[in-house]
């Protein structure tokens, strides 16, 4: 069982300041982040957007302009701030906001800050320029950059007393961080080819034709660009399907909140698998009130109870 530790006592102005700006980060940056941890209690949104804006600060770095051997230095400079947030380094009165807000979100929850090493090391990978031949050399880079994401963020959410097969909610949170992940990938599969990227496994690429790459608005001559956007749309489906054993193991308002995020990209999911050229045209995206209405739908618990109906008939 995984249970937050939240401390009773009231965090001081100078902790409140470094959240505000974590908040104000993560409700201009995170588009689909946003939407869900705005369902949580105070002290979970804070300890949330204290890891999202760590995470977009590594991230930045990754797909920023700057030269590779100053990226290089900016992410071992995000190291060693987690290395001080590790040994509880980070004074209140620190010049960096987001070091002091995740410093006080650690000491409140049971975050696993290694997650966020995961993450500068799956940045690096990119760094590197690596390509994936397959789906399990995929998953490695997968799981640093979304995966522990996941478990990350397990580490506020904790699970509640009780809740039945709770020693696998870290598995469950990493899933379903590779599903969000993957879809993530279809949908910027343009985009990251413009970049000189290209995340998709070799041999798919291979076995539907598309190994000559993505740099225009049309498939390659003669492949089958929609066998591949539908296979990899049933992948990412079975992740969503497994991770989603999480839900029942959340207090409601987490649940909420991983339910909408969740169900935001199982949209996006849905959007690509009608129109797989979509991707390739532009960028899919969710219209804001279709977004509030996945927020809506997991505050009521829907998906939470579909996913308690479906484990407890496969238990009877």
């Amino acid at each position: 069982m995984i249970q937050a530790v939240e401390s009773s006592a009231h965090a001081s102005a100078p902790v409140l300041a470094a959240y505000s700006y974590c908040e104000t980060v993560t409700g201009q940056q995170a588009r689909n982040f946003a939407y869900g941890i705005r369902l949580l209690p105070a002290p979970k949104r804070r300890a949330m957007s204290a890891l999202y804006a760590f995470s977009r600060r590594v991230d930045d770095i990754g797909d920023g302009e700057l030269a590779a051997d100053v990226k290089v230095a900016r992410l071992e400079e995000a190291r060693a701030t987690l290395a001080r947030i590790h040994e509880g380094a980070v004074e209140e009165d620190d010049t960096d906001p987001v070091a002091v807000a995740l410093a006080h979100a650690a000491r409140r929850f049971p975050i696993p800050l290694g997650g966020l090493d995961e993450l500068i090391d799956g940045v690096q990978m990119d760094l590197r320029g690596e390509t994936y031949e397959t789906w399990d050399d995929l998953k490695v880079y997968c799981r640093c950059v979304a995966g522990a994401i996941g478990r990350l963020s397990l580490g506020v959410f904790g699970t509640e007393p009780g809740a039945h097969g709770a020693e696998r909610a870290p598995e469950y949170a990493d899933t379903l961080g590779l599903a969000l992940q993957l879809t993530n990938i279809l949908r910027d599969v343009r985009e990251d080819a413009e970049d000189g990227r290209t995340y998709l496994p070799a041999d798919d690429l291979a076995k539907f034709g598309c190994s000559a790459g993505f740099s225009g608005p049309k498939p390659p001559e003669g492949s089958d660009f929609a066998g591949l956007v539908h296979f990899e749309v049933r992948r990412a489906r079975a992740l969503f399907a497994e991770g989603y054993r999480l839900l029942p193991m959340l207090d409601r308002r987490s649940g909420a909140c991983v339910a909408a995020m969740a169900g935001i990209y199982r949209r996006l999911l849905d959007r690509i698998e009608r129109d797989p050229g979509a991707v390739l045209r532009g960028r899919v995206s969710l219209p804001g009130r279709e977004k509030a209405y996945v927020a809506v739908r997991g505050l009521s618990g829907l998906d939470t109870r579909h996913v308690t109906r479906r484990a407890v008939r496969r238990r009877a």
